[in-house]
């Protein structure tokens, strides 16, 4: 009588998935725009300071709390 239609966890499944897909997409970029920071670095100990740099270390954090806060229990 209380059995759960298996078309039930299809959807939840379905939503799940596509938030892990956003997830990774979301964690590749954040790989990426990490691996331009020692670049900057370098050209920061040159006296240069690169004009996205600090939007770029913006941006690091808020993939970075944004995928801490979906991934904790």
């Amino acid at each position: 009588m209380d059995s759960k239609a298996p078309d039930k966890a299809t959807p939840t499944t379905a939503a799940r998935r596509v938030d892990l897909e956003q997830l990774q997409k979301e964690a590749d970029d954040l790989a990426r725009t990490a691996q331009t920071i020692p670049a900057d670095v370098a050209s920061v100990r040159k006296g240069m300071l690169p004009k996205d740099v600090i939007e770029k270390l913006k941006q690091i954090e808020k993939l970075s709390k944004h995928l801490r806060g979906e991934l904790a229990p």
